[in-house]
């Protein structure tokens, strides 16, 4: 269903690593370490700076993959893995990015089920790979019976 995506990527996306939006999202998940969100706690660390969660990338735009029409309801979020190369520092611009890295299908005990496994990365602005995360969608038989009428 989707094998013909498999190598597709999108544009590079432009995304800040804004203070209130890595506070906003400690808050959300729950983890209120005081390297997210207080100043001073974060100019005294290593980094000099605020770091965002690790799993922050998750809120940042990663453009259109061109012909990948996913419907908006329905999908499953699978497994979701994050590799980072160093922290995200509040305040930094990154460029945002995923491609389509494999499709398959499995038979299931409800029905044929489809995954879309998509990799995304986050870059600085001169292109230094910041971290990298790899991601499965499952698709439904039901979602699979609607994208094929």
């Amino acid at each position: 269903m989707f094998s013909n995506q498999v190598g597709k990527r999108s544009n590079k996306v432009k995304n800040d690593v804004e203070r209130g939006a890595v506070k906003k999202f400690a808050e959300a998940i729950g983890d209120l370490h005081p390297i997210y969100f207080d100043v001073e706690v974060g100019r005294n660390s290593r980094f000099k700076n605020n770091i965002a969660p690790p799993t922050f990338p998750r809120t940042f735009d990663y453009g259109v993959i061109d012909r990948l029409n996913l419907p908006t309801k329905g999908l499953i979020h699978g497994e979701q893995t994050f590799h980072y190369e160093r922290p995200l520092v509040v305040g930094e611009e990154i460029l945002c990015y995923s491609e389509v890295k494999k499709y398959f299908e499995k038979k299931g005990n409800f029905g044929e089920m489809g995954f879309l496994v998509l990799e995304s990365f986050g870059e600085d602005l001169a292109g230094n790979t910041i971290f990298s995360s790899t991601s499965t969608i499952v698709i439904s038989e039901a979602v699979r019976k609607v994208l094929t009428k």
